[in-house]
């Protein structure tokens, strides 16, 4: 088998020059792979920049960790720093019809963008989870790079760099907005992670049962072949509560149950619970109840 060529993306020219385009602004770029006089069959890159793509035609077969997925018609997948992905191009056209945005870190910094930039989880989702747009929203999205591109193009002056922000920022928000829609376009299908979720918190939480370790938001992801950022959205918009607020509520219910039904030593319950350090259970079970273990058991028992 071919070997895999790892390029590291750090900048806006280091991607152009893979694909033989050209570079107009050293830290943000409007894609149109139509215009690539390059390709690489097979390659793995390193992002260090955040880009987002949207496929217009044929599929194209990419690899994100170990699991291959369909590029369809019609999605928008999303990276960003830190993030590996292997791209396999073999018998594709030589440009195919993928337009995108991709933008250094340094573009936003000093901007609203910067501080808002980690709230746009989808950056985090694996790309089996892309967002599928309608015909309208397709429209916006072009629109959006049209405007980006017309301020890349700009002649500079006091304004660029806020203003390319902005519309970056803008572009985003659209993307948001069309993510809440496909969250509930595809409730039925949500609810059923949902379910499966309360299932198996009920069944680490059984009465009597010693856990391991506190359940995180990861161990559930992954039973739903789900990344954490788009499962803790999913959750999120179905119930109201963020899977990790669920998993707690859950926690301390079944910590007041024990400490009233049983007389087991506060620290042999946090053990038994999952907890490492007895004060780390007690320091949350009077955040979320407003008091102590031992004070909720002692008014407990006075009251019955």
């Amino acid at each position: 088998m071919e070997k895999t060529t790892t390029i590291d993306i750090n900048s806006i020219d280091a991607y152009n020059k893979l694909f033989g385009l050209s570079t107009v602004h050293p830290l943000i770029t409007v894609i149109d792979l139509k215009k690539a006089t390059k390709r690489i069959d097979r390659i793995r890159m390193n992002y260090g920049v955040y880009a987002l793509f949207l496929k217009n035609g044929i599929n194209c077969s990419l690899k994100y960790g170990r699991e291959y997925y369909d590029y369809q018609e019609g999605t928008v997948v999303f990276f960003s720093p830190g993030q590996v992905i292997d791209v396999d191009s073999t018998g594709q056209p030589l440009a195919p019809d993928v337009l995108g945005l991709m933008f250094h870190p340094d573009l936003i910094c000093g901007t609203p963008l910067a501080d808002k930039i980690g709230s746009f989880s989808y950056f985090r989702y694996a790309q089996r989870e892309a967002l599928h747009l309608s015909e309208r929203e397709r429209g916006i999205f072009l629109d959006c790079l049209s405007k980006i591109s017309e301020e890349i193009d700009y002649p500079v002056d006091n304004h660029s760099a806020d203003l390319i922000s902005a519309n970056i920022q803008l572009l985003l928000e659209y993307l948001s907005r069309f993510y809440d829609r496909q969250f509930i376009t595809r409730h039925n299908v949500n609810s059923s992670v949902v379910a499966a979720f309360e299932k198996q918190l009920s069944e680490i939480f059984a009465a009597g049962c010693i856990i391991d370790e506190v359940p995180k938001v990861s161990y559930f992801a992954e039973k739903a072949n789900l990344s954490p950022s788009y499962f803790g959205d999913l959750i999120k918009r179905e119930t109201g509560n963020t899977p990790q607020d669920i998993i707690t509520l859950r926690l301390i219910a079944e910590a007041k149950r024990r400490l009233a039904a049983t007389d087991t030593d506060i620290s042999i319950i946090a053990y038994d619970l999952g907890f490492r350090y007895p004060q780390h259970f007690t320091r949350l079970f009077k955040r979320v109840t407003g008091k102590s273990p031992s004070i909720f058991r002692k008014e407990f028992i006075s009251h019955n």
